[in-house]
C-alpha cells in the first residue's frame, strides 16, 4: 500500500537540504543563549520579511530607548546647571522662579536650543498666509470684473479675514 506522490525536482531538493547552514554541527547550533531568544519570540518558522519587520522594530526599540536616555541626561544636566548657578547670564530671571525643566515644558517640550525650528516654523506661517492673501485678491478682481455675481457666504467670509491675516503678517514679519 506505498502511494507514490509527484515532487517536482525543486521540492525534492528542499527537502533533501539539511536544516542547519554548512558547516554548522547540530551541537553546536544547540546554543542556550541564542536559541532560547529566538524560540521565545517565534522567529523560527518566519518568512525571512517577517524576520526583517522583527529585526527593524527591534532596532526602533532600542534608538527609542536611547533617545530617551539621551533626554534624560538632558534633563539632569539642565538641572545640575541651574542647581549649581553658574554665571549671572545663565540663571534665570531673578522675578521669574521656574527652574529650566520647568521653563522647557511650557514652551511645548521643545529643547531650549530649537531656535532654528521655529524659525522655519514661522517662515512656513509667512508663506501660508502669503498664499492665502493671493487667493482673496485673485478672489476679489473676479467679484470687481464680473466673473462671479453671487459669490457664496464662504467667499464673503473669505474677504472679511482678510485684514486680520495680513496684520498677522506683519507682525511675523517683524519677529524675524
Amino acid at each position: 500500500d506505498v502511494t507514490w506522490r509527484y515532487e517536482n525536482k525543486y521540492v525534492k531538493f528542499f527537502k533533501s537540504k539539511p536544516d542547519l547552514p554548512p558547516g554548522l554541527s547540530p551541537e553546536a547550533s544547540v546554543q542556550p543563549g541564542k536559541q532560547a531568544t529566538k524560540a521565545e519570540s517565534g522567529e523560527t518558522g518566519l518568512s525571512k520579511t517577517a524576520k526583517r519587520n522583527l529585526k527593524r522594530k527591534e532596532k526602533r526599540k532600542q534608538q527609542q530607548e536611547k533617545g530617551e536616555r539621551e533626554t534624560d541626561e538632558l534633563i539632569q544636566s539642565l538641572e545640575k546647571a541651574t542647581l549649581s548657578g553658574g554665571s549671572s547670564r545663565d540663571r534665570d530671571p531673578p522675578g521669574d522662579g521656574k527652574s529650566a525643566l520647568q521653563q522647557q515644558q511650557a514652551c511645548g517640550g521643545k529643547a531650549l536650543g530649537d531656535g532654528d525650528s521655529s524659525a522655519s516654523e514661522k517662515t512656513k506661517k509667512m508663506k501660508n498666509l502669503k498664499k492665502k492673501l493671493r487667493q482673496m485678491e485673485e478672489l476679489q478682481q473676479r467679484l470687481d470684473s464680473g466673473e462671479i455675481k453671487q459669490p457664496t457666504k464662504e467667499q464673503l467670509e473669505k474677504l472679511a479675514r482678510r485684514k486680520a491675516l495680513e496684520e498677522e503678517l506683519e507682525d511675523l514679519e517683524l519677529d524675524l
